[in-house]
């Protein structure tokens, strides 16, 4: 029997994001937030985009293999709600990749600002509402 103590941790490897339109979501991601495509297949059930160590995939709201398996996903019934995640993405140079992502279609939340914190942090939400924070990298604590 394996224990914890002998076993590898688990690599993050995918976040899944649920769309009404997989193309279109593979392409607005590609173009807003500066993402390479990797895959999209032919039936366009399923995208996925190159961002390092993580990939970003995308497949349709709703499909018979995970609704009858996991459940129904659950669209925003409204622009006041958001689903209980958040992507965040960041970027050497926040305040450009923020004018980028709006003027390729995404939609404004916040403009970037300096938080307490030491990150610069802005953010958008996505064609289908989803929001994405866009930071700069956290700088380190000082130590005294």
């Amino acid at each position: 029997m394996a224990t914890s103590s002998n076993l590898n941790p688990a690599a993050f490897a995918y976040t899944v994001v649920y769309v009404k339109d997989v193309a279109e979501s593979v392409d607005f991601y590609a173009k807003a937030f500066g993402y390479s495509v990797r895959r999209l297949d032919e039936s366009h059930r399923w995208g996925e985009l190159e961002s390092g160590h993580t990939t970003i995939a995308f497949t349709p709201i709703h499909q018979h293999e995970t609704d009858d398996l996991t459940g129904v996903v659950h669209a925003n019934k409204s622009k006041q709600e958001r689903p209980p995640l958040e992507v965040c993405f960041v970027y050497p140079d926040i305040d450009a990749a923020y004018k980028r992502a709006v003027e390729n279609g995404a939609v404004a939340v916040s403009e970037p600002e300096m938080k307490e914190w030491g990150q610069k942090v802005g953010y958008v939400r996505d064609i289908d509402g989803i929001v994405i924070r866009m930071g700069s990298h956290v700088k380190p604590a000082k130590l005294d």
